[in-house]
């Protein structure tokens, strides 16, 4: 049976028309082609998340300076189709320079609207090299991103300056498109996959894979409790002296949001280089952390024993639970406590944002709930809270609030958090990352077990028929759509015991602790 190769579209019209015509999530990813693994795992996961999935593939003018490798850089458009097509991807599309109203080389018309990045977040790494590259790939993923309205795009850390970047663009300009980074993808030695990595000869990738090395071992020195950002930096140039032929272009500490230089590491950095090898130009990075608590993030469908699970595995470990109901009840109980109306988003952004939420595990389990240091861990489950809690969830201003929240105990570390999007959003760089799941029909005769309990008559055929709807819409939604983070854990629960499963995830717990 023959693959089915995806179109390829190579002007907008074609590409909007395209787009008009079809229905469900479109998962989006932008390359310049020559694809590798690299591509590929992005690929893969962008076929995991949505229903259909596009690909470009453009070699940006606009992102190359005179003395780069704009005019060698490998186009290979038919391989790139067949490997497309293995993956299921709906369409590739591949315009011209003209096609997106582009002059052939860069520099381009002065007069064309560009999207600049904000100074600060370009002076250093890659941009103090490549003056006018980051408002190359912003102006062109712009373009990419209005042309095929996406409703995910997909991105690799490798490239973690052009990532904070267009995660900035796309939080300031409100566009309505998820950014979702993806790991990066190495080769054996530890080189990260590159299209430019086939410039190299055999010998020259040995040499290349002291990059990853030298990274690791300022990991491994932060481990150790080094935390000044000089002395990192120059463990990594000194591990790299040795392969005289590598011409080290930079080695920085910044943080990874902001990319603003970081004297010392205090919770997480970024620690990125950039290195030449001859005419070939590489960069690699990793994102160190100096928290020695555990964080675990399970997700995983409704009905799946998230949080029965994860309140024990809390309690063996004694860490924090963390509730995020409890946040979600302690943002209504302050607005209502304020006496603002419960659908004036704007008042109850400027009460949650002004606010101090804080959470504290309990000796006995759970967790105390403290607002503004005052005590409201009993306030939050009345009747009143209760009913009103669901108007207040809905709103984005609180639920951004209360992710940056959970973030901020994710950076303290000591906790275990269940949901829909731990894993894949709020807490991607988890140590423990659970896809806690069953099938349909087992989370049927436990539900039923439970309502028949209650003494319900239960209709097991219909209700499995309802968990199969909501772990539909559940994986579909706009907003923490529910998927397997690319590096969790799954955990099928069928025939095994609520223990068994702490158990197991506790194994996990223990030997992520001793790595």
């Amino acid at each position: 049976m023959s693959m089915r190769l995806p179109a390829v579209v190579t002007d907008t019209a074609a590409l909007r028309e395209w787009r008009r015509s079809q229905v469900g999530s479109l998962g989006f990813v932008p390359t310049m082609g020559n694809l590798h693994r690299g591509h590929a795992n992005l690929i893969e996961r962008a076929s995991a998340g949505n229903d259909v999935v596009a690909v470009s593939i453009f070699v940006n003018p606009l992102q190359f300076s005179p003395t780069e490798d704009f005019d060698r850089y490998p186009q290979t458009l038919e391989a790139d189709r067949q490997l497309c097509a293995q993956l299921g991807v709906d369409i590739i599309f591949a315009p011209t320079p003209a096609a997106l109203g582009l002059m052939a080389r860069a520099g381009g018309d002065p007069q064309r609207t560009r999207v600049v990045p904000p100074e600060s977040m370009t002076v250093g790494l890659c941009g103090r090299s490549r003056p006018g590259h980051f408002e190359g790939v912003t102006t062109i993923v712009m373009k990419l991103l209005n042309l095929l309205q996406p409703d995910r795009a997909y991105f690799g850390r490798k490239d973690a300056q052009q990532l904070a970047i267009l995660q900035a663009m796309v939080r300031d300009l409100d566009l309505p498109v998820t950014i979702v980074p993806c790991s990066v993808v190495r080769e054996p030695s530890g080189l990260a996959l590159s299209s430019r990595n086939q410039y190299l000869r055999d010998a020259d990738r040995e040499r290349v894979a002291v990059l990853f090395q030298a990274l690791q071992h300022a990991e491994a020195a932060v481990r150790d409790g080094e935390h000044d950002g000089t002395a990192l930096t120059d463990r990594v140039r000194l591990h790299c002296a040795t392969v005289p032929e590598l011409d080290l272009e930079y080695v920085e500490l910044v943080d990874p949001v902001s990319l603003a230089p970081l004297d010392r590491l205090e919770r997480s950095g970024l620690l990125a280089l950039a290195a030449c090898l001859g005419s070939t130009r590489l960069i690699d990075n990793i994102v160190l952390e100096t928290r020695s608590l555990i964080v675990i993030a399970i997700d995983g469908p409704a009905g799946a024993g998230k949080s029965t699970v994860t309140r024990a595995v809390a309690d063996r470990l004694r860490l924090l639970y963390l509730d995020t109901g409890a946040m979600y009840r302690a943002a209504t109980w302050l607005a209502m406590d304020a006496g603002v109306k419960l659908d004036d988003e704007a008042a109850i952004a400027k009460l949650v944002n002004d606010c101090d939420l804080d959470l504290q595990p309990q000796e006995s389990g759970g967790c105390t709930v403290t607002m503004n240091d005052t005590d409201i861990t009993a306030a939050i489950r009345t009747p009143e809270v209760t009913a009103n809690v669901s108007t207040v969830a809905a709103q984005k201003a609180v639920r951004e609030f209360l992710v940056r929240q959970q973030q901020a105990f994710g950076e303290r570390g000591g906790l275990v958090a269940e949901g829909r999007d731990m894993c894949t959003c709020v807490f991607p760089n988890a140590e423990v990352k659970i896809f806690l799941t069953a099938t349909p029909a087992e989370r049927a005769r436990r539900r039923a077990r439970d309502l028949e309990a209650q003494g319900y008559e239960v209709d097991l055929e219909k209700l499995e028929a309802e968990i199969v709807e909501r772990d539909r819409k559940d994986s579909t939604r706009e907003i923490a759509p529910l998927r397997k983070a690319e590096d969790a854990v799954e955990l099928v629960t069928d025939g095994m015991t609520i223990e068994e499963v702490i158990d197991r995830i506790i194994d996990l717990a223990n030997d992520a602790q001793s790595a």
